[in-house]
């Protein structure tokens, strides 16, 4: 019985696992969220309250009516307001020159700001009645504060779980300050106003902390899954219009191929009849005719864009698939690959076909490059604009400086039986995905391909 509460209840946690799972704002995103929220809000409602606290602090009677000994409570928040002014004033300055919003030293920054806003706060519930103050509803507006500035769950929980425990500490400060009670217990389980204690206070905290980081964590995801749906109808037509591009060219050139064949049969008869053209030559019109018709052939194979399907890749499996293929165990060849995959990297919206290809054809021509052992290093990392940077590098005889401009051309191959479309296909396929191709080569010293696939064709930043 018990293990079948288990088989079914498992599921169910890696479901709310999952969807409660962090996911990271795109940084234009949290750029915008911080100037809007912490510049362009917090700063002039935090100039007003200081305003005004510091004329109850200073210019009027406020602490007459407060519950709590003169020399405690007004010298202990009169000494605090000044570090916090001082502090508030340096994190505006930071903010307002600030041309950048994203850098760490900037969020570092926000994250004290806003921990020490739960501290102040806690002193000022400590002056103002403890569990029964007011401003107990500035708490829950800290930590709806603390949940858009900073995203990430665990800054974000810090900061508020740090503001329920300042409450709490507050309130308890101030019971013990002005006599209210001898122990906490006893103060927890029989609070003086049952109308509202404290524990159902501070569990409303808690709930705001956790409804606050779930809420986010689901408008992200909705948000995530709008973006990839726009995404693949992007890629998808891009693919649609490509296709049908290559397909019509390729007609308009098997067209005037087919009546060249039909030519050379003609003329193939009229040499069986005796007459004198050179049969040579029609042989070699049908060879040629015959070989571009496959490499045509073969180019559509690659044009069908629109048949494919646009998938979520994730570029560690696809790199791992195509070393099984290009270098397969069972052939044993003497080539050792390295791979160093970073962790965490973005998914890809290509045709796995495509994504194949790529990956395929570097590493048979790093194969085909050894004469004898040979070692392929392969690294797959995060790039800095939304991209992913795969590098294949082999050690290798590499490729003369002559040749390097060369590669990519269609048809040009040092291969004997070689086609020239091999590093084509490579360069067509990543642009075809707004990506990139490049190589470094070194005689004697291997080559390198450096390949930049963007996770993201929808508001991409400049160049």
């Amino acid at each position: 019985m018990e293990s079948e509460i288990k088989s079914k209840s498992w599921p169910i946690l890696q479901k709310l696992r999952e969807l409660l799972q962090e996911t990271k704002p795109q940084p234009e995103d949290l750029a915008l969220r911080l100037k809007t929220v912490e510049r362009d809000i917090i700063l002039p409602v935090k100039a007003v309250l200081l305003l005004i606290l510091a004329y109850y602090l200073y210019f009027s009677s406020w602490f007459e009516d407060v519950p709590l000994p003169q020399s405690v409570g007004q010298q202990i928040i009169e000494r605090f307001f000044l570090i916090y002014l001082v502090l508030n004033v340096a994190v505006a300055i930071i903010l307002l020159r600030s041309k950048k919003l994203l850098t760490s030293f900037v969020e570092r920054v926000i994250f004290t700001a806003n921990f020490v806003d739960g501290l102040f706060l806690a002193a000022l519930a400590y002056a103002t009645g403890g569990f029964d103050s007011i401003l107990y509803w500035l708490f829950l507006g800290l930590i709806v504060r603390n949940a858009v500035s900073c995203p990430l769950a665990a800054p974000q929980l810090i900061l508020n779980f740090s503001a329920c425990l300042c409450y709490l500490a507050g309130g308890i400060l101030e019971a013990f300050t002005a006599g209210m009670a001898r122990d906490f217990d006893d103060f927890g389980t029989a609070p003086e106003n049952p109308a509202e204690p404290f524990l159902l206070r501070l569990a409303l905290l808690v709930l705001m902390t956790a409804c606050c980081y779930g809420v986010q964590v689901l408008f992200e995801k909705q948000r995530r899954a709008s973006d990839e749906a726009r995404e693949f109808a992007v890629r998808q037509e891009q693919l649609r219009s490509a296709g049908r591009l290559a397909a019509k060219i390729a007609h308009q050139i098997k067209n005037p191929l087919g009546i060249i064949n039909n030519a050379a049969y003609s003329l193939q008869r009229s040499i069986q009849e005796g007459k004198p053209p050179n049969p040579q030559q029609l042989e070699i019109i049908r060879e040629e005719v015959d070989r571009a018709d496959q490499t045509i052939t073969k180019l559509m194979g690659y044009a069908q864009l629109a048949e494919g399907r646009v998938e979520k890749l994730h570029v560690a499996e696809e790199l791992d698939r195509a070393v099984d293929q290009a270098i397969p165990p069972a052939a044993k060849y003497p080539v050792f690959v390295d791979r160093n995959y970073a962790p965490d990297l973005p998914v890809l919206m290509m045709q796995r076909g495509h994504l194949s290809e790529i990956f395929v054809n570097l590493l048979q021509n790093a194969r085909e490059a050894f004469v004898g052992k040979g070692h392929i290093a392969i690294t797959a990392r995060p790039g800095g604009n939304n991209d992913v940077v795969v590098t294949i590098a082999d050690d290798g005889p590499g490729i003369p400086k002559s040749r390097v401009e060369k590669i990519f051309q269609p048809y040009f191959t040092t291969k004997e039986k070689g086609t020239g479309l091999g590093l084509p296909i490579v360069k067509n396929n990543a642009e075809l995905y707004g990506g990139s191709v490049r190589v470094e080569s070194e005689l004697g010293k291997g080559t390198k391909f450096i390949l930049e696939f963007p996770t993201r064709t929808l508001n991409k930043p400049p160049a």
